[in-house]
């Protein structure tokens, strides 16, 4: 049965598995608030699309990397639906250089991107979901990868580190606001379908590759990431916490 009073925020949803989470979170029953940094055009197509199949659904930029945006971001997400019961972390970037070609500016952004944001975000979403606090508890679903556990493609370093960070953090947050009404896991994919492997050449190149490293023999696509986070925010995953689940085909 639908819904119609839970609400889910999801980064970096303009495109890709985010979008594909919001959409189907829409199609649940969740008022959806999806944050993009860029991509405005698809973000508000993505949300007519919710709303001209009966759902309720916001765009909201921020780039989550950045304290005071998210900051913003949430208000604006509290303004438009009231309250907050699905955060999903899903924001972030795909990079490739070598060790050779670490500087500042593509690591820091890449930690940004990937790990910052985690962090400011669920700082936000503990502030309004925790029982300590007033809060009626409720669900933070995170973005990893299996490059945390196979350390990525050639040049992947980078990639793969802010993956393992986000690994170790959803295993320690899930300890510390468990007792609180908060459930934390994340979802690792692996070789999705997606423009986010246009860093390594585009999707083509990444599916016929797919064929020979994915044990099911194919690239996933980011729907059936979609369902996998979707239910992780159900209540049918109850008694699903600190868990990490592989969407990877056997990877």
């Amino acid at each position: 049965m639908k819904n119609n009073q839970k609400t889910m925020l999801v980064t970096g949803a303009s495109r890709g598995i985010g979008a594909s989470i919001a959409l189907l979170a829409s199609q649940e029953g969740y008022k959806v608030g999806i944050n993009y940094n860029n991509s405005k055009d698809a973000a508000l197509k993505l949300v007519e699309t919710i709303q001209k199949n009966g759902g309720q659904a916001v765009a909201i930029q921020a780039d989550v990397s950045q304290s005071l945006q998210v900051t913003r971001m949430f208000e604006e997400f509290d303004a438009a639906f009231g309250k907050l019961d699905v955060l999903i972390n899903n924001a972030g970037q795909l990079a490739s250089f070598m060790i050779t070609e670490v500087d500042e500016k593509n690591l820091s952004g890449l930690y940004g991107a990937n790990v910052f944001s985690v962090y400011y975000c669920a700082r936000e979403a503990v502030k309004r979901m925790s029982t300590q606090s007033g809060g009626k508890g409720g669900v933070i679903v995170n973005m990893s990868s299996v490059a945390a556990r196979l350390g990525g493609l050639g040049g992947g370093s980078g990639y793969a580190g802010t993956k393992g960070a986000l690994d170790s953090f959803n295993l320690s947050l899930a300890k510390e606001v468990g007792a609180f009404g908060i459930r934390v896991n994340a979802v690792r994919p692996g070789l999705i379908s997606t423009e986010i492997h246009n860093v390594h050449g585009g999707i083509a190149p990444m599916e016929q590759m797919a064929k020979n490293v994915v044990p099911m023999g194919r690239a996933g696509g980011p729907d059936e990431v979609a369902k996998v986070v979707v239910w992780l925010a159900s209540d049918g995953a109850s008694y699903v916490h600190g868990s990490i689940v592989d969407v990877a085909g056997g990877r």
